[in-house]
């Protein structure tokens, strides 16, 4: 998994939401610093923080994976 893909997508969904970094890392029962690294690329993301953002969201898991249907 491209980690620095995957921070780009959840930055831009999440702005795209309407989230502010401090609004969603409280969401989401996180540290700001950890959804920062996130966000950068520079940590790795749990399946279970994946599924915590798309719930989120309200987008499917793929989506923010970058998966696509075949």
């Amino acid at each position: 998994m491209d980690t620095d893909r995957l921070g780009r997508r959840i930055k831009a969904y999440r702005k795209l939401k309407g989230y502010t970094q401090v609004m969603f890392a409280k969401e989401l029962n996180i540290s700001l610093n950890i959804l920062g690294e996130i966000e950068r690329g520079t940590r790795k993301i749990t399946e279970e923080n994946i599924k915590k953002i798309s719930d989120t969201l309200n987008i499917d898991k793929n989506e923010i994976l970058g998966v696509e249907d075949k």
